[in-house]
């Protein structure tokens, strides 16, 4: 007698051998306009529905129980076959050389079947969630979602990060040291704490990362102690060439769609149609001229939410979402909403486009009803400070300002190659706040 192999067993095996075989993104993106709000999240506090959690960012300590939780809506409004996979990266987030066997408990290739239809909506959607398994190895991962009919058709990518602290980590934040830029920059000291932890050599072991308000466009890398304190197994981080210092940036703005039937914050005017909602955002201006001024934010994030139900997953609308700031045309440059909504990336989505008779840059862009933070980038006009250790692909400074007041959250990651490990891991993760109100 022949052995038995089932039919689904072997076209799982053959799918997965497809995706294996191409190059997979490693980085947020979302590949297709028609999946929106895609959200990666730990569930943390009681009430897991509570869609503040979404602020947090997708970081987990493999020692306790947290788990992630994906959210995406399909606004073909109908069932399609998502399946999920995991990529393991270096610190540079770069793919890893391990297998999948290494860093996954289970089989790498994840059905994705809880899903539901939008509610009273005028757009409708199709929800889907995914509750994150757990990973062997603590370090960066990248979750990918594609087509279970065509592999070779990736919707989106999304990374994540998973961490156990073996060795101990301080840190602090100010405004920078440099008198020219103390009221502009912010200035991250830290030091590592290595005893019990084997290092070989301990100045160039360890690779630091710093992150601010959780975008991968602006992280700082590369850094190396300035003094090794070998006695007492401490490496300190107290650069004196400003390459541990961000630019303050400023407060973010922000508007309030959860509901259409009046005008939340920040709102001019409400369009109520048959087929769709239409919002105006107040018109902005250029804030880099002139004093700071303190506001609360969630610092580029954005939450979900509509107030007639709370039930922001299913029966929050689509609604197009028009924004103006007010400012000459800009020669050979361009402008761009930025915000956490596209991961902060600057392309067709977010782009501006400069309206004449309103003075004004304009962009019309479909957002699920909820509260926002954003602010406006330029492309094409270099930031008035090269950044020694960043790499900014955008100007911020030109429209919203830099002071170094503002409120912003910071992540420090320290990642090492334990001896006989094939790819980096996260030992040690500190997130810390400057000028918190709250």
């Amino acid at each position: 007698m022949k052995p038995f192999f089932p039919f689904f067993l072997l076209f799982n095996v053959l799918t997965l051998v497809r995706v294996s075989a191409q190059k997979l993104p490693t980085e947020d993106r979302i590949f297709e306009n028609t999946i929106k709000t895609v959200l990666l999240y730990p569930v943390m506090g009681s009430d897991p529905t509570d869609p503040a959690q979404t602020l947090n960012p997708p970081v987990i300590d493999q020692a306790t129980n947290t788990q992630l939780m994906l959210e995406f809506d399909d606004l073909t409004a109908n069932y399609r076959p998502f399946r999920a996979k995991f990529v393991h990266c270096n610190a540079d987030w770069q793919q890893s050389i391990l297998s999948d066997i290494e860093f996954t408990y289970e089989y790498n290739d994840y059905p994705i079947q809880d899903y539901q239809i939008s509610q009273n909506t005028k757009i409708p959607y199709y929800h889907y969630r995914f509750p994150v398994p757990k990973m062997k190895l603590p370090g960066n991962y990248v979750l990918v979602v594609y087509n279970e009919r065509n592999p070779r058709e990736i919707y989106f990518s999304r990374r994540f990060v998973t961490y156990i602290n073996r060795v101990g980590l301080a840190a602090t934040v100010q405004f920078a040291n440099d008198p020219q830029q103390r009221f502009t920059d912010q200035q991250i000291n830290f030091e590592i704490s290595y005893r019990g932890y084997p290092l070989i050599s301990p100045q160039e072991d360890l690779k630091i990362v710093i992150r601010q308000n959780y975008r991968d466009d602006r992280v700082i890398t590369g850094l190396r102690p300035t003094n090794v304190r070998a006695f007492d197994n401490i490496l300190e981080y107290r650069l004196f060439d400003l390459k541990n210092t961000f630019p303050g940036g400023n407060e973010y703005r922000y508007f309030d769609t959860r509901t259409v039937l009046s005008r939340g914050n920040y709102i001019q005017q409400i369009e109520r149609r048959d087929d769709r909602n239409t919002a105006f955002i107040n018109p902005d201006g250029v804030r880099s001229v002139g004093a700071y001024v303190q506001t609360d934010d969630f610092n580029g994030q954005y939450v979900i939410d509509i107030l007639e139900t709370h039930i922001g997953a299913t029966q929050a609308d689509y609604i197009t979402t028009v924004f103006t700031l007010r400012m000459d045309e800009l020669a050979n440059a361009e402008v761009f909403v930025n915000s956490a909504f596209n991961f902060w990336r600057l392309d067709d989505l977010n782009r501006m486009t400069y309206v004449p008779d309103l003075r004004a840059y304009q962009a019309e862009i479909p957002l699920k009803q909820g509260v926002y933070n954003y602010n406006y980038s330029v492309k094409g006009i270099p930031p008035p400070v090269a950044r020694s250790g960043m790499n900014l692909t955008a100007n911020e400074t030109l429209v919203e300002g830099n002071y170094s007041e503002t409120e912003n959250d910071y992540e420090v990651f320290v990642y090492h190659r334990p001896p006989a490990a094939r790819a980096d891991q996260l030992v040690a993760y500190r997130r810390l706040g400057y000028n918190k109100r709250k």
